[in-house]
């Protein structure tokens, strides 16, 4: 369990962790001078039953209230202090104020200095305090009175402590991916660089590879440690430095993020549902922001739709346009503080990180199923939303899983996963949907243009889903193939079997035309010929084979020169007879010639449209059989005019 500690200045956060774990977390010179903690400092407390509660210190002056924020993040529980000396002061309230607005729900309030003061002055605060505490998360938090130069009420808290350790249920790691919020980075001699932080996702173990986020340097762990001390791996919920090779030190900064390769996408622009606390100023449009997630900040924008602006007391929708990159996940939360950093404005949670520059109300039924708080759940509501497809990549990404657990959650929601880039997930019913309105489209298609090879593949996603990837969309129209009720050729699509000639004025022109072929034997009149002979438009006969072609009717054999596939079929069994009675299956273009009674130029065209169908080789000036014809072309029983 982590504990922060929050409270004004000088109300002896410091020394209340020394009390309960006998460790000065103030490491700096300035802050030994001084007497006040500047930065963050870190202790534990070891549990008999094994574990630890890790401890993080934050300052309490306004002017370190960043280096608060990054303490207090990714905590489970927070101890709040007030003097009772002082009584409520305001960063008392401030601190306050931004544990309701991160959302922090377990706590303990501790009066501290009660040696200083009389039981009435301690009743006093302690109802002060009550007040305070009522109406925000920490509203049920005990309050604890202690001395932390008497140890007056320490053992007290200290087992209260222990007790909500007990308590705390380790946050969920499986099927997660790792993600440390990097506070500290420094260099080791001997060892290199090392960075600390709170693990908020997954688990690490050593030797694994990682991204330093949003730089995107590549680095190893080459050592982790817990506690101080040597382990093995480190898990969400724990603080843990790791020694790192591959980034020079000065390359690592509080605010980055140490994760897994997958998660690294950094963001400048995040939709996020803001909450403006009552008695706090309005955000209007635009607003100039300071934006604290996790332990980074950043300058951004508060972009509200229609130029809005959100009232104290409000929660509403924004986006978040950041001045730089930072990484940012689904569920993390966020504080929004003024320009000139002197007052918390907002906080809130990311639902988008990867926000879009486009209208956030036609977003709005995504948006109500990011906020959920489950993947599971929220894939279930994405998958439902009419014209939508889930981007496997960035949902997984959103929601730290790795591939296998998303994989679960896919099987679970009976979604299949498509396409490639980007991959996809479609419920199976709805691509069954797919399947069907594209059939119908297809068929509407060739009515309305019954000589036309096909329709155009885009144009079809077009009519059909605008809103699927193309290579989805061409996954959808395979599975189609796949069973023999469509057809691809080249890109255009049609429905298996159909002939772009089968209309009446086709259907006579190919009764004059297709015994002109047939009647041609293995020397096929070429098309001018044919038109000649048969007083039809050039062009016209030209167009009507080629269609012909493509319905598989005839082949076209060379530029000029279309065969029935019946007359081909023969022809090609005729050089599986030659092969067969060639040394070692080896024909020469004058072999063939001589069996079929054609002339060598005619023999030239057969044998390299063989070669481009695969069904002879060409190797230097002879051929050889290189596979069966039959499911080319059908069945044929060879026909030579001379035996070789």
């Amino acid at each position: 369990m982590i504990v922060a500690t929050a409270g004004h200045i000088d109300h002896g956060k410091t020394r209340l962790v020394k009390a309960l774990t006998g460790a000065d977390t103030d490491r700096l010179p300035e802050e030994k001078a001084r007497g006040i903690s500047i930065d963050l400092g870190f202790a534990y407390l070891p549990l008999e039953a094994g574990g630890e509660i890790g401890f993080v210190d934050v300052p309490g002056h306004e002017r370190f209230i960043h280096n608060m924020l990054a303490g207090v993040a990714g905590i489970d529980f927070a101890l709040f202090v007030v003097a009772v000396d002082d009584g409520v002061m305001p960063q008392t309230v401030e601190h306050l104020q931004i544990l309701d607005l991160l959302g922090i729900r377990r706590g303990i309030g501790v009066l501290t200095k009660a040696d200083r003061v009389d039981a009435a002055r301690i009743e006093a605060v302690r109802i002060q305090l009550a007040n305070l505490l009522q109406g925000t998360t920490l509203s049920a938090a005990s309050v604890f009175a202690v001395s932390s130069l008497t140890g007056e009420g320490i053992e007290a808290l200290r087992a209260a402590l222990v007790a909500a350790a007990r308590e705390h249920h380790e946050r969920h790691r499986e099927g997660q991916l790792f993600r440390l919020a990097v506070d500290r980075a420094f260099s080791v001699a001997g060892s290199g660089t090392v960075v600390t932080g709170t693990v908020f996702n997954g688990e690490v173990k050593r030797g694994e590879s990682l991204v330093v986020s949003p730089a995107g340097a590549v680095v190893r762990v080459r050592g982790l440690q817990v506690r101080g001390r040597a382990a093995e791996e480190a898990r969400a919920g724990m603080r843990c430095a790791l020694n790192v090779a591959g980034v020079e030190v000065d390359a690592v900064q509080r605010g980055d993020w140490v994760l897994h390769k997958s998660l690294h996408a950094p963001t400048a622009r995040m939709d996020v549902r803001l909450r403006v606390p009552a008695g706090a100023e309005p955000i209007d449009h635009w607003t100039r922001v300071h934006a604290h997630l996790g332990t980074a900040k950043a300058m951004a924008r508060v972009a509200i739709a229609r130029a809005g602006s959100l009232a104290p007391g409000a929660t509403g929708l924004a986006q978040l346009v950041l001045e730089r990159p930072i990484a940012a996940l689904t569920g993390d939360r966020l504080i929004v503080r003024a320009q000139d950093a002197s007052r918390t404005l907002a906080g809130g949670t990311v639902i988008d990180p990867f926000g879009v520059s486009a209208r956030r109300s036609a977003r709005a039924v995504e948006f109500a199923a990011l906020e959920l708080d489950e993947p599971a759940k929220a894939l279930a509501e994405l998958l439902a939303i009419p014209r939508h497809a889930v981007d496997c990549a960035r949902f997984e990404r959103m929601f730290c899983l790795s591939r296998q657990a998303a994989d679960r959650y896919y099987r679970d929601e009976q979604a299949l996963c498509i396409g490639r880039e980007p991959r996809v997930a479609l419920r199976a019913e709805t691509v069954a949907q797919l399947r069907n309105a594209a059939l119908e489209r297809i068929a509407a298609f060739h009515a309305a243009e019954p000589r036309s090879q096909g329709m155009n593949v885009e144009r079809l996603r077009a009519d059909v889903a605008p809103w699927l990837p193309a290579d989805a969309f061409g996954f959808v129209l395979r599975g189609l193939v796949e069973v023999n009720k469509l057809q691809f050729d080249g890109v255009l699509v049609k429905a298996a079997g159909f002939d772009p000639t089968s209309n009446a004025a086709d259907e006579a022109l190919w009764q004059r035309v297709q015994p002109e072929l047939l009647e041609a034997g293995y020397v096929v009149p070429v098309v001018p010929e044919i038109a000649r002979r048969l007083a039809i438009d050039e062009p016209t006969l030209r167009d009507f084979l080629h269609r012909k072609a493509r319905s598989g009717a005839v082949f076209q054999v060379s530029p000029q020169r279309f065969y029935p596939k019946a007359t081909l079929a023969v022809l090609a069994a005729n050089a599986a007879l030659v092969a067969r009675s060639a040394s070692r299956g080896l024909f020469s273009t004058a072999q063939y010639r001589e069996a079929n009674g054609i002339n060598r130029g005619v023999a030239i065209e057969i044998l390299e449209f063989l070669d481009t169908l695969g069904i002879t080789q060409r190797i230097g000036d002879l051929r050889k059989m290189n596979r069966n014809f039959v499911p080319i072309l059908g069945a044929a029983k060879p026909r030579l005019v001379t035996r070789p």
